[in-house]
């Protein structure tokens, strides 16, 4: 995408991503895998399952260097980077394992490094290879990645564009309080401080509004204002966009050029340094959505998420590089886009759910695709909070699924203790995937549930956290490289 670096940020990138390949080649060789996703999408719990069952040798039958016993150990070890924050794994595994709740979800970037001790699967891998892989995860909020499109707008155009968006149907009572402020605000009045926090406060509250359930909107720039990480309570986050008459330009000592200041410096100052630092830095990437929320949420959620994929997409360096080339310059070259809690779901309905994440991506996967890159759509749960059963409804069998529901939770007229098993029929999805898209089909039926009780061995032992594909998410992003 134009715009998001400049010549120096470009040398930075290319010294960076030097140093780092010159290090692989006399110590161990690393992969950089990005994890996104936009929020409760389930980032925090995807990262601590993959470690947990690489670390605990977990039920990988379709990870093929795991089931073919290649795959000796895996351990964690200090990261690379001193100045970003640690994922912090144990503090997440302690609250799934041991007090079988929800991790909380991501609020800023962090990382972790695995190692990966495996055995090549050629005798000449075996005798060129150190069998050692370092695996660096960056763990970062989908809500930041909206931002990088600003890169390539200017005021007039971000503010033309969020009071389109903010008309829709879908959003418009939500962003009525907003809409109506801006209306009211003269661009050319003289700078007025108490006015710009006015706006930036109702600007963040309606773009708070839109993620609720029932709505859950996905295209929410800008994703300071969600997710403000250090930022919080910043003057840089003190502008909003304006109704604007024109493209004119704006009067010095005005609003409209306090407003277009201040944005463009949280374009210099954040937006492109997430990029230059974390995000063209990267090998793998995978993005988790929540489409079943959208699916339920209605079409009008379910077009949000489509367009906010789009754009998350096309600010990939996506591409397959060569070996010159690959010395300076990383490339993103496998993208996998995951439908998270698919356990929510019967099986019957898995690729189904598949299918409608394939149907929202197909545009924008196919440019990352001609870049060449791998891209491909999987539903999966990281961790499975329920299992499967069937109940009897008069002479009909029904397929159920069986968890312990959140505290609160309702269905059919019922709330939940967060402590008793139920089994609930949540519907089926679709088979044709434009049906679910267009909002044709029934909502699937589901609630939240609290983690599993992890299984044990005769001997005592502790099981790893069980899932739905993960091992096929491990093998399309980092299964060539332990070949």
């Amino acid at each position: 995408m134009a715009g998001l670096t400049t010549f120096g940020d470009e040398a930075r990138i290319a010294l960076d991503t030097l140093a780092g390949r010159a290090a692989g080649l006399v110590s161990t060789p690393a992969l950089r895998l990005g994890v996104t996703g936009l929020s409760r999408a389930g980032k925090t719990v995807f990262i601590t399952a993959l470690v947990h069952n690489l670390i605990h040798g977990g039920r990988l039958p379709l990870f093929e260097a795991m089931k073919s016993g290649r795959i000796a150990g895996a351990r964690l070890e200090h990261q690379p980077d001193d100045t970003v924050p640690r994922f912090q794994y144990e503090d997440h595994v302690a609250a799934l394992v041991g007090e079988r709740v929800w991790p909380e979800s991501t609020r800023a970037i962090s990382e972790l490094r695995l190692i990966v001790e495996y055995e090549s699967a050629s005798a000449w891998g075996r005798m060129f290879s150190r069998g050692r892989l370092a695996l660096d995860i960056v763990d970062y909020p989908g809500e930041w990645l909206l931002d990088l499109p600003l890169l390539g707008k200017d005021f007039s155009t971000f503010s033309r564009e969020a009071a389109e968006l903010a008309r829709l149907p879908v959003r418009a009572d939500l962003a009525a309080e907003w809409l109506a402020l801006a209306g009211a605000t003269d661009p050319d009045a003289p700078a007025d401080e108490m006015i710009a926090r006015k706006l930036a406060e109702s600007l963040a509250a309606y773009l708070k509004a839109c993620k609720e359930d029932s709505r859950a909107l996905s295209t929410l720039p800008p994703g300071r204002f969600l997710m403000p990480g250090d930022l919080d309570g910043s003057p840089a986050l003190t502008f909003a966009p304006l109704i604007l008459e024109g493209d004119g330009k704006a009067r010095s000592g005005s609003l409209r050029a306090m407003m277009e200041r201040r944005y463009e410096a949280y374009k210099s100052h954040v937006v492109k340094p997430f990029f230059r630092d974390h995000i063209a830095r990267l090998d793998r990437q995978i993005v988790l959505i929540d489409a079943m929320q959208a699916l339920n949420a209605g079409p009008e959620a379910v077009a949000d998420l489509e367009r906010a994929l789009t754009e998350i997409l096309a600010c990939f360096r996506a591409g397959r590089g060569f070996f010159l080339t690959d010395l300076v310059s990383r490339r993103i070259d496998r993208i996998l886009i995951a439908a998270t809690k698919a356990d929510h779901i019967h099986h019957e309905s898995h690729d189904r759910l598949q299918a409608i994440v394939r149907r929202l991506t197909e545009r924008a996967a196919e440019r990352a695709r001609f870049s060449g890159a791998e891209v491909e759509a999987l539903a999966m749960a990281a961790v499975r909070a329920t299992r499967e059963g069937t109940v009897s409804q008069g002479r009909e069998t029904l397929p159920v699924i069986i968890g312990t529901p959140l505290k609160g939770e309702t269905i059919g007229g019922e709330t939940f203790d967060g402590e008793a098993e139920t089994a609930i029929f949540p519907g089926d999805l679709p088979q044709n995937p434009d049906t679910a898209i267009q909002g044709a089909a029934d909502p699937v039926r589901f609630v939240r549930f609290r983690p599993p009780r992890l299984e044990r061995t005769a001997e005592g032992a502790t099981l790893s956290l069980p899932h739905i594909r993960l091992d096929r998410a491990l093998q399309f992003l980092i299964g060539d490289q332990l070949a």
